[in-house]
């Protein structure tokens, strides 16, 4: 009997990689089949989709895997967010799927959202047969030539022995270098047709070479700096997360005394309850960690880019400092700011090789005044900073929910180790600023997209790769509202995840602008049916969509809550529900705002710390 008959495999040679010889697998397989055993192989072992007619042949094959889990999602979008929150909790490939058209471009927000956020994600969408591609046959679209801006890399498969390699492609791009999302196109026929299954694949990307070394002349140049400095700043992004460096940029930050400063995309990286912290930069940071940046005299920005929610103004950002840059990305290093030392390398190991060199110029006596005081001057003005502008919020007069104080008591009552998944716009920077995270992989958002219906998917993704943690979402009415049907989804599936939905029946962010530049003419963003003759928020009976019943419809607990004497036990109630899905519509005061802000388009200088409210720096010497 011959193999083709049997399909039983047979060891096959392969080419020689780093001089070890290899044997591959071989088997007769549809393409379909090849594409399941491939993802089995590259170790995804969740995918989140939707199935339709082209990418069809794969969903039959994948009944039979006992090592790959479908979560069938109620949009594409949806697959995408939670792919995207899989990936950010387990630090592994999420791994998407849809067909082609409207299946496959439902998933171009996601892929972008990824893009922004480098998160490691495999797009995998069916196409129409190879022979009607460009024919503008049904549910067809150019999804490859769409995402080309917005993909690290994309693949049109139209012959089924290319699935393996591609596959193996794919990951391999995916999450290494600077992650971010690949996309496979796969023709219909190309699963259709029968091909053989060989495993490994032999890789052929002869153009790319991410370099993950540091240069050693850049990393002794920025020793120097670092010793030299008077006013240093550790300026961590999101890039010291996805290198898994924080336990090394600890040791930097306690061996410099340097302030730490963490943006929204690396909250986690360095603890919040450190006492080198100054917190979050930006448009929405903390009047320290903003001002400690923008009066610096040098920036070590380690896995960041610079990117105008920081820098305010780009002109008048840190007019004194002189910027250390290390990123993976070669790209990203001058694109923005001019760097005095650019460092191109993987941030865990530019930091392991920063605290070898400066303890060796340190230990040879090459290390300046104020570096060998720990910085005390300067630390004498952060801390002036940070005790006189702290975090906080006012509570409402008139007896009603902060939102403030919701999220903070969330993160106050979560079990240890809760990851959170917040949405975007006032609630996300509430989150980022009243929730402590003191662990990486704790806190998930969109940073650079600003994807409104993130919160809820993100959530659901994170819970199905790491389902022995808690994970709440903690969401706006708005971007609620765009998602909230993959709670059935969570429900159907046994991913019982918790959402907070801040509702203070407006899109508020939007609101908050409207309020301070366009005169209180609130346009289009009321999202209830407006308040009673009596100004309070609508009755129960007036409610729409009543989130309560919404949420009980999709076969999870709902709760309300509008006191705050009934705060801390309806979150423990929600802690304590664990086989189902759980949301709370905390019922908050429409007119709470965040602060500190710098408004769009002006310098980082004209940081207000409440409404009205500009520091003073003490600052006319410079």
């Amino acid at each position: 009997m011959t193999e083709q008959a049997t399909g039983a495999p047979r060891p096959q040679p392969r080419a020689r990689n780093g001089g070890q010889q290899q044997t591959a697998t071989v088997e007769h397989v549809t393409g379909a089949q090849s594409l399941i055993r491939s993802l089995e192989e590259v170790g995804a072992d969740t995918v989140f989709g939707i199935p339709g007619g082209a990418i069809l042949p794969a969903y039959d094959p994948m009944m039979d895997s006992s090592r790959v889990r479908h979560v069938l999602v109620r949009h594409e979008q949806g697959a995408g967010h939670a792919a995207t929150g899989y990936a950010q909790a387990t630090g592994r490939v999420g791994v998407c799927m849809a067909t082609s058209g409207p299946g496959a471009t439902n998933l171009v927000t996601p892929i972008a959202d990824a893009h922004m956020d480098s998160v490691p994600l495999v797009a995998i969408t069916g196409q129409v047969a190879s022979k009607a591609i460009g024919t503008d046959a049904f549910q067809e679209a150019d999804i490859c030539g769409i995402t080309m801006p917005i993909t690290k890399h994309n693949f049109l498969v139209t012959d089924p022995a290319d699935i393996p390699r591609t596959i193996a492609e794919a990951f391999h791009i995916a999450s290494t270098g600077r992650p971010g999302p690949v996309l496979v196109d796969i023709a219909k026929d190309a699963l259709q047709a029968q091909t053989t299954f060989q495993w490994p694949p032999t890789h052929d990307l002869p153009g790319y070479r991410p370099v993950t070394k540091p240069h050693a002349k850049q990393i002794k140049e920025a020793a120097k700096l670092i010793s030299e400095a008077r006013r240093p700043v550790l300026y961590v992004g999101g890039g010291v997360l996805k290198a898994q460096a924080t336990a090394e940029l600890k040791v930097l930050a306690e061996l410099t005394k340097a302030p730490v400063t963490t943006t929204l995309m690396a909250l986690g990286a360095f603890p919040d309850s450190h006492p080198l912290h100054v917190g979050m930069p930006g448009m929405h940071g903390a009047v320290a960690a903003v001002t400690a940046l923008q009066k610096s005299d040098l920036i070590i920005a380690l896995g960041a880019r610079f990117d105008d929610r920081v820098t305010g103004r780009l002109d008048s950002f840190a007019p004194f400092a002189k910027v250390v840059h290390a990123d993976i990305d070669p790209a990203e290093i001058g694109k923005n700011r001019v760097a005095d030392v650019p460092i191109v390398g993987d941030a865990r190991e530019v930091i392991a090789d920063l605290v070898v060199a400066v303890q060796a110029d340190w230990e040879a006596g090459q290390q300046g005044e104020a570096a060998r005081g720990g910085y005390a001057e300067w630390w004498q003005q952060l801390s002036r900073w940070r005790d006189t502008y702290p975090l906080g919020y006012d509570v409402p007069e008139d007896g009603s929910l902060a939102p403030q104080q919701v999220i903070e008591r969330i993160g106050q009552l979560a079990p240890e180790g809760t990851i959170f998944a917040a949405g975007v716009g006032q609630h996300q920077m509430w989150a980022a600023h009243f929730v402590k995270y003191e662990r990486p992989a704790t806190w998930l958002n969109s940073g650079g997209l600003g994807t409104m219906g993130y919160a809820v998917p993100a959530a659901l993704g994170a819970k199905a790769g790491v389902p022995d943690r808690t994970v709440w979402a903690i969401d706006g009415d708005g971007c609620f509202q765009m998602t909230n049907q993959e709670l059935a989804t969570a429900a159907l599936n046994n991913i019982p995840i918790k959402v907070a939905i801040i509702n203070n029946g407006a899109l508020g962010m939007v609101r908050q602008w409207q309020t301070l530049f366009y005169n209180q003419r609130y346009s289009n963003t009321v999202l209830h049916s407006g308040p009673d003759a009596d100004g309070k928020q609508p009755s129960a009976g007036t409610r729409v969509p009543d989130f309560v019943k919404l949420a009980e419809a999709m076969g999870c607990v709902g709760i309300r809550c509008e006191d705050p004497s009934e705060l801390d036990a309806v979150i423990e109630k929600a802690n304590s529900i664990n086989d189902r899905p759980v949301v709370v519509d905390f019922i908050v005061h429409e007119d709470a705002m965040v602060w500190p802000m710098v408004a769009a388009g002006t310098s980082n200088d004209e940081v207000l710390a409440a409404r009205g409210v500009r520091p003073d720096f003490g600052d006319s010497d410079d």
